[in-house]
């Protein structure tokens, strides 16, 4: 797998993968997203790279929707403008970062072999603040704990 950045379009699966949502009815794209995270989901052995990247493409295509999440800027990602995704892929999504990032997982081992590991986690960690952020503590709250 060709790889040459952090990003979640910088390689050669998640631009494949954005190829074919560009080549995917307008009507289908979203039952494949869901169909990316749901087979990461579902995946109970080792998790093979490709899986793991297409499913981080997916992810980081459904942050780019919810508040501070960042638009696909590369252009590696879909050259279509793409349907607002149902909330319910937001869990999913989620989801599906926990299980990329998990010990059985070739795509976190192979980043873990290298010095740009840690910035690839701390972008994963990125995209899943966006899809779930922590709740903020009121000023008031803080003197009840």
């Amino acid at each position: 797998m060709g790889t040459w950045d952090i990003g979640p379009f910088e390689n050669d699966m998640a631009a494949d993968f954005a190829y074919t949502l560009d080549e995917t009815p307008k009507d289908k794209c979203e039952s494949l997203v869901r169909a990316t995270l749901t087979r990461t989901i579902q995946t109970r052995d080792y998790l093979e790279s490709p899986e793991g990247a297409e499913a981080v493409a997916a992810v980081a295509l459904i942050a780019a929707q919810c508040p501070g999440g960042k638009p696909i800027s590369t252009s590696y990602g879909p050259d279509e403008v793409l349907p607002i995704f149902a909330n319910d892929l937001q869990p999913l999504a989620v989801a599906a970062l926990d299980r990329v990032v998990a010990e059985a997982s070739e795509l976190a081992e192979l980043w873990d072999e290298t010095p740009d590991g840690p910035r690839w986690r701390q972008n994963i960690s990125g995209l899943r603040a966006v899809l779930a952020p922590e709740p903020e503590l009121q000023e008031d709250q803080l003197f009840d704990l």
